[in-house]
């Protein structure tokens, strides 16, 4: 089978070394040429120290190379989506399955990622697949056991890709929920993000949990009232994907939050980190989407409120905690 990636980051570069590895003919884009020269004469990517890549994994800055593709995989930084896929859509075609693998909700359009694609391929792909799970692209490319879902309405798209993906160390569920797939993707950034405030602040491991818990109550709910099933945020793209985001250093926005925590600005701390923090991005979506469909959600409103309009993280906690009483299995269960 032919496949492409767009986008070299280390997921883009990770999930490449998975088809890859499976046999599949790969070819990984990279946005800049210099950057793809540089990768296929080092056989490594920066961003993925330590991992090599190995000759059969073409590396290229020429979108050409999606021509004739039976798989094409969008894996560029969420505010990047709308963009790239204005630039493959002429090099796709209907029997293409694309996969949207990029966390995020467009800024004021409040769209999913996969809705972004649509809206710019002018739909020609015979289906658009959200792949997401707790899959830290570091872990991935040292071939460690990971799994995925991969979701769309259309299962036979969704088998597709787990064919694709499937291996001795990348197991694949299927699900047809890709609303509530891609909203747990999202939201889960802007709790890691959160948990890594708390952690800069000196709040330890009862904090987390309980932040983590309540979290996962908002995201459901706004997951449910968006159409999402609620089984998914209790699974791999939801619980899953939450606990390793919030407790792994591996994580850009977990790493991101500490350094909040600890008084560096938003700005400050993802030039620090060096790398696309999206939570920073997703707490505005988060927001804007939060307040348009009316939907209670505390402690991403206080994310917002800490990131984009200077309010002092340690301020929030006493608002959080002194909210009015409520019982947990009274509308905010999410199992």
């Amino acid at each position: 089978m032919k496949a492409a990636v767009v986008g070299s980051g280390s997921w883009g570069t990770a999930l490449a070394l998975v088809l890859c590895g499976n046999g599949h003919d790969v070819t990984l884009w990279s946005r800049t040429p210099a950057g793809a020269e540089e990768m296929r004469k080092t056989r490594e990517n920066p961003r993925l120290k330590g991992v090599p890549l190995p000759e059969a994994l073409r590396i290229t800055g020429d979108l050409s190379c999606l021509e004739g593709a039976d798989l094409v995989v969008s894996a560029p930084p969420s505010f990047a989506v709308r963009e790239t896929g204005k630039k493959m859509a002429p090099y796709l075609r209907p029997e293409t399955v694309l996969v949207t693998v990029s966390k995020g909700i467009e800024r004021d359009t409040n769209l999913r990622l996969s809705q972004v694609l649509r809206e710019t391929t002018g739909d020609v792909c015979r289906g658009i697949v959200a792949l997401s799970g707790p899959s830290h692209a570091e872990e991935v490319g040292l071939r460690l056991p990971t799994a995925c879902v991969a979701a769309c309405p259309e299962l036979e798209e969704a088998r597709f890709v787990q064919d694709a993906f499937m291996s001795d160390y990348f197991r694949v569920y299927t699900s047809y929920d890709i609303v509530g797939v891609e909203l747990a993707a999202a939201l889960k950034n802007v709790i890691a993000l959160s948990c890594g405030i708390c952690a800069g602040l000196g709040f330890q491991d009862n904090t987390k949990a309980l932040l983590m818990t309540r979290a996962m109550a908002e995201i459901t709910r706004l997951g449910e009232h968006l159409g999402g099933v609620r089984r998914t945020f209790g699974g791999l793209a939801g619980m899953g994907d939450l606990i390793v985001t919030c407790t792994s250093m591996h994580s850009r926005n977990n790493r991101a939050g500490i350094l909040i925590g600890q008084g560096k600005t938003a700005r400050e701390a993802m030039e620090e980190v060096g790398a696309v923090v999206e939570g920073y991005y997703a707490a505005e979506s988060v927001h804007q989407l939060a307040a348009r469909e009316g939907v209670e959600m505390p402690i991403c409103r206080c994310a917002y409120e800490v990131l984009y309009q200077g309010k002092q993280a340690r301020d929030v906690v006493p608002e959080l905690m002194g909210r009015p009483g409520k019982d947990e299995l009274l509308g905010t269960a999410w199992l």
